[in-house]
């Protein structure tokens, strides 16, 4: 099985925490297109003979495209590549949400919105530069369920400093009345190539400390639990069963294409990079000289990126798939670490899976990595 991600460098305005690379100009959207799907073809052969299970519209904000585009990308994919579809995601702003959009969203084969919510608070939403009003994200299930759809996550933003916790509550509780299904929630951060990177710099604007943003951290684990949804990835939440396929597929070590500026694939023992330069991008893949940044993974790193996604997941790291794989003996070559996480109660076992207690997701990424193998 494998994934298509397509990035989309397109937005209405820039948004003042995105790192993301992105272009305001959209004067080049149908040749941005085209070109995109010639890359499909060029590097029809990246994955090997796996057939497609997941394709999802990402960005950028890919609901800016008329809805013929994100058509014409669909039947190009799968003229391109063997295709056996079980979701669809796009990317989408709650003040794109038309009725006609949705609708030909829906009968060209979306079947799941991830909504670029971010806030239910217009003083935050005014404040991160988002394009959309607190009322126009209370109704933008509504709208998309009134049009056939029934598959939604909704990105919301916590950490930003404030005097207390009580806007981020109002946010979470507004997002489970709409229950959603799914919810990626992310800590703010700030980017040196952002406007908040810029304030921060001239002393304009102070980041939360901390403790202030596990507090909120540990609020979304409690409200998420209370709601029945799992958090089955470090910023994900679901109710079982209702996971997002893509995504779980990248933490899964999942081979996906990348297509478009920016974008990002993975063969299994390889990652490549796109340009993120819109002109350069259509101007090589025009010339037919395509090539993307490749980074070859040794095993080593192969490794090390399964003990870090797979503890960032509720599927947590299976030690007999470690030995088969790799050949190693985690349990036995990292005893001392082992015994020193299970202590300080950041560990959780069951059978040979290890995985990470509550308060071990606070720290995740760090106890991933004083798991890691170096190499010979």
């Amino acid at each position: 099985m494998a994934g298509i991600y397509l990035h989309i460098p397109f937005c209405k305005q820039a948004c003042h925490y995105c790192d993301f690379h992105f272009s305001t100009n959209t004067d080049r959207i149908e040749e941005m297109i085209q070109m995109m799907a010639k890359e499909a073809n060029l590097r029809k052969d990246f994955l090997g003979n796996e057939t497609v299970e997941t394709i999802y519209f990402g960005g950028g904000t890919p609901s800016l495209l008329e809805p013929k585009w994100i058509d014409y990308l669909l039947q190009k994919l799968d003229s391109i590549f063997p295709t056996n579809l079980k979701e669809i995601t796009l990317e989408a702003n709650p003040d794109d949400l038309t009725v006609e959009r949705l609708q030909s969203w829906k009968s060209m084969g979306v079947d799941r919105l991830s909504l670029g919510i971010q806030s239910f608070d217009n003083r935050l939403l005014n404040y991160y530069n988002r394009a959309h009003t607190a009322q126009e994200s209370k109704d933008a299930i509504k709208k998309a369920r009134s049009a056939g759809f029934s598959k939604f996550s909704m990105d919301l933003i916590y950490g930003f400093p404030a005097k207390d916790h009580s806007i981020w509550k109002k946010d979470l509780s507004l997002a489970f009345e709409q229950n959603p299904g799914h919810l990626s929630c992310y800590a703010l951060t700030v980017e040196p190539r952002t406007a908040l990177g810029a304030w921060e710099k001239k002393g304009e604007f102070i980041q939360a400390d901390e403790d202030f943003v596990a507090e909120q951290f540990e609020i979304l684990q409690e409200e998420s639990e209370k709601h029945g949804y799992r958090q089955y990835e470090i910023s994900n939440f679901a109710p079982e069963g209702k996971e997002a396929l893509h995504n779980t597929n990248y933490w899964r070590g999942i081979p996906y294409l990348g297509l478009g500026p920016g974008a990002h694939s993975f063969d299994g023992s390889m990652r490549t990079a796109n340009i993120r330069n819109n002109a350069l991008y259509i101007k090589q893949v025009q010339a037919g000289t395509f090539r993307s940044e490749r980074e070859d993974l040794a095993q080593e790193d192969i490794l090390n990126e399964y003990i870090l996604t797979s503890l960032r997941t509720v599927w947590g790291l299976d030690l007999d798939y470690l030995q088969t794989r790799f050949g190693k003996n985690l349990k036995q070559e990292k005893a001392s670490r082992l015994q020193q996480l299970e202590e300080a109660g950041w560990l959780l076992w069951s059978g040979n899976t290890l995985s990470l207690s509550k308060s071990g997701k606070l720290l995740a990424d760090s106890i991933a990595s004083t798991l890691f193998y170096e190499s010979p």
